[in-house]
């Protein structure tokens, strides 16, 4: 599975909001911030505080794909 937050940066620049902005907002941390940055997985709750504070749902701040294997020839596919 790979995740991308993307959306969550447009929506920081649309409603002018720094990164730096959003950590002390919600309440998350620097560390998870700079996996966001990465295109890495965070908590669930993270995900939740930040849609809190933007007034937002989930699917407006990351997109993800399903890389699913397949059992014959090992080779994956996205869903």
């Amino acid at each position: 599975m790979t995740v991308n937050y993307d959306k969550l940066w447009k929506l920081l620049i649309d409603k002018k909001i720094s990164k730096t902005q959003l950590v002390h907002k919600s309440g998350i941390s620097t560390n998870a911030m700079a996996k966001m940055g990465k295109n890495q997985f965070v908590r669930l709750e993270v995900l939740i505080r930040i849609c809190d504070i933007l007034h937002c749902r989930i699917d407006d701040i990351i997109d993800y794909s399903m890389d699913v294997e397949t059992e014959r020839g090992g080779n994956s596919y996205e869903i």
